[in-house]
């Protein structure tokens, strides 16, 4: 991988893991793009290439903690003072809520983890096959267009319960598909098991930091055990990360507007047409995809 590919595919993670347009599918697509114009990449399905998408990922995770830092920082804070609180038998009511919070959180991740792990083989398959990718994106376009369409929903954080929390986990776990968004899937279920937009953004973001983490460390054994990196350098690595972190700032600043004032449904119309072109164009047996 060149420095230019990977500062393209860190721009490219930067922009997308925010926007509900499905990052994993746009970093596929531009790797497909490049290994038919010639380039040396390694498959989209492979490990190696895999593991850098994540490494991207875990970028923007830089993303969440600068623009979530005061909420963040909050939520930790009072998660372990509840926890210490419990512990001592207190009955601390805002440490309480923190605890829940900190608890449904964990859930939803554990449910994440049942429902993408044993299906990581298949979902990793999509990677190699644009077609799929286009399928995957059309289901995005339509949660989207139908978590504007809701009417207000009733859930507060107070409010949150195990039911949110398996809901989102569900569709975080799906999500691992590529070209199925996190941030939107996750959105989708946390506003369809009645979470107000605001908490199911926040709690969107804050659930991937320990699910990409985990993500990231368990393929990253995989490689490790097939024999470390060969085709991608710790340099490219790491020119991705930064990239990708920088970029995200502004692109989740940027989504979070966009959210809170419901206008989701405009980033439908916008995968569906991208779904339109790699039909058309595979159809038609144009070559700017690689072989499948």
């Amino acid at each position: 991988m060149s420095f230019f590919e990977a500062v393209v595919l860190g721009i490219v993670q930067g922009i997308f893991m925010f926007f509900p347009v499905s990052s994993t599918s746009h970093l596929a697509l531009t790797q497909h793009l490049f290994i038919a114009t010639g380039s040396e990449l390694p498959p989209p399905d492979s490990p190696e290439m895999i593991l850098f998408d994540l490494v991207v990922h875990v970028g923007t995770l830089v993303s969440i903690v600068v623009v979530f830092k005061k909420s963040l920082g909050t939520f930790l804070k009072k998660s372990w003072a509840g926890f210490n609180d419990r512990l001592r038998g207190g009955k601390d009511s805002v440490g309480k809520l923190y605890v829940r919070l900190a608890l449904f959180g964990l859930l939803s991740v554990f449910v994440t983890g049942l429902v993408g792990f044993p299906a990581k083989a298949m979902f990793e398959r999509i990677f190699a096959n644009p077609l799929m990718i286009s399928a995957t994106l059309i289901t995005t376009g339509i949660l989207l267009y139908w978590t504007d369409v809701l009417p207000s929903r009733p859930l507060g954080l107070r409010l949150l319960n195990s039911k949110v929390a398996l809901a989102v986990g569900i569709g975080q776990g799906l999500a691992l598909m590529p070209g199925l968004s996190r941030s939107g899937t996750t959105i989708a279920f946390g506003l369809f098991a009645g979470l107000k937009r605001r908490w199911a953004a926040e709690y969107s973001f804050f659930i991937a930091i320990p699910t990409i983490l985990g993500a990231t460390l368990i393929q990253g054994i995989e490689v490790a055990t097939a024999g470390g990196l060969q085709e991608i350098s710790i340099i490219a690595m790491i020119v991705g990360f930064v990239v990708s972190a920088l970029v995200g700032i502004a692109a989740l600043y940027l989504v979070l507007q966009l959210l809170y004032k419901a206008r989701l449904k405009f980033f439908s119309f916008y995968v569906w047409g991208l779904a339109l072109v790699i039909i058309v164009t595979s159809l038609w047996g144009a070559t700017w995809f690689s072989p499948v």
